[in-house]
């Protein structure tokens, strides 16, 4: 019967393979990522009109106490540097 299912809904397959349906660890505000990782906040950038990608800015270990108490504005200008910046891309099967 799983077989018949799957061919009838191949959708539901994708949400068993990639588990996106699924926010883990549970019961975490990933907006808040400062209680999670240290020296990171969360920005939010609009790619297109009606598309926003929530993103998390962490600054280095070795800039971790300078970072204490700093505002958005810090981290932004934090970007602007001349340090090289990594950019992580998780794919499209989670969450941050």
């Amino acid at each position: 019967a799983l077989p018949f299912l799957i061919r009838l809904f191949p959708s539901v397959l994708n949400k068993f393979v990639y588990l996106n349906f699924l926010a883990f660890p549970f019961f975490v505000d990933f907006r808040r990522p400062e209680l999670l990782v240290n020296n990171t906040i969360n920005l939010y950038l609009t790619t297109e009109p009606g598309v926003t990608v929530g993103i998390w800015h962490t600054v280095p270990g070795s800039r971790g106490a300078e970072a204490q108490g700093k505002d958005q504005r810090w981290y932004e200008e934090a970007l602007a540097d001349p340090h090289p910046v990594i950019i992580y891309l998780h794919g499209n099967g989670g969450t941050r």
